[in-house]
């Protein structure tokens, strides 16, 4: 029965530099696969942008991209833009952002449904699944883990194993493959939801900042509300572009100290 179906939160991290079409129907290609699958119902969605402390080449100041996320969602009824993780002044594992988001869906689930002051009450409300949260991500994302340096491999063992992974492919991508050739990703495939697109789409913004920076045309790659808080504020610029040129990704500054191994090993 639908009412036995286990809430779910779908989170998704990145630069979102700027957010586009393609990012926004990932949430609504997972909440789909997901549905049918007859195991949960989705309640939420949340876009979380990186903080300006990531150090990614390009990358324009996360006020500006926490707003362009905010336009481009007015229309969606549940998927909503969270500044925590791009207030924080270094950049925050994604693990760690899980876990904030993790604590704030258990406590309102706790307060809606009285858990704290029924503790051993209402059978109804005792027997009802707690709430999950799930990163969703694009296939490409499965091929992270093989970076060396990019990852701790605990970090990873926790986000396949507590939280679980929603994969959107797209092209010739094949996270399957990714998926069979780590042991850690194996382990947990039950936990990983391979969700494919059929309707192909290969809309970057990659793409979409190199065809802005050449004054060419991004209309129905990026919504129209985006388009013009870009031209507002002269964004995505060859000045721009040039911005944490040559500097280290801050996730591989931040973990270099610790005791890397592939996660193949």
């Amino acid at each position: 029965m639908a009412s036995c179906r286990v809430p779910l939160v779908l989170l998704a991290c990145g630069s979102f530099n700027p957010i586009t079409n393609q990012h926004m129907r990932l949430f609504e290609l997972a909440r789909d696969h997901m549905q049918s699958t007859g195991q949960y119902k989705v309640v939420g969605g949340i876009v979380s942008p990186v903080s300006d402390g990531y150090g990614k080449q390009g990358l324009v100041p996360a006020k500006h991209r926490i707003s362009m996320a905010k336009l481009a969602l007015q229309s969606s009824k549940w998927v909503t833009v969270d500044e925590w993780e791009s207030q924080q002044p270094d950049w925050t594992e994604t693990v760690v952002t899980m876990r904030y988001h993790y604590g704030w869906i258990l406590k309102e689930y706790e307060q809606s449904t009285g858990m704290h002051s029924k503790p051993s009450g209402n059978s109804a409300l005792s027997s009802s699944p707690s709430p999950q949260l799930k990163l969703l991500c694009g296939a490409d994302f499965l091929s992270t883990f093989k970076i060396p340096g990019l990852w701790l491999e605990d970090h990873v063992e926790e986000l396949v194993r507590r939280f679980g992974l929603v994969c959107v492919s797209r092209g010739s991508l094949q996270p399957e493959r990714a998926v069979h050739e780590s042991d850690t990703l194996f382990r947990h495939r039950q936990n990983i939801f391979l969700v494919r697109e059929w309707v192909r789409n290969e809309t970057s913004a990659t793409e979409v900042r190199r065809a802005l920076r050449r004054g060419l045309s991004v209309k129905y790659l990026i919504p129209d509300s985006v388009i013009e808080y870009i031209h507002q504020h002269n964004l995505y610029t060859e000045d721009s572009e040039r911005k944490n040129e040559g500097t280290v990704l801050r996730p591989l500054m931040k973990q270099a100290h610790q005791p890397i191994k592939s996660l193949d090993d």
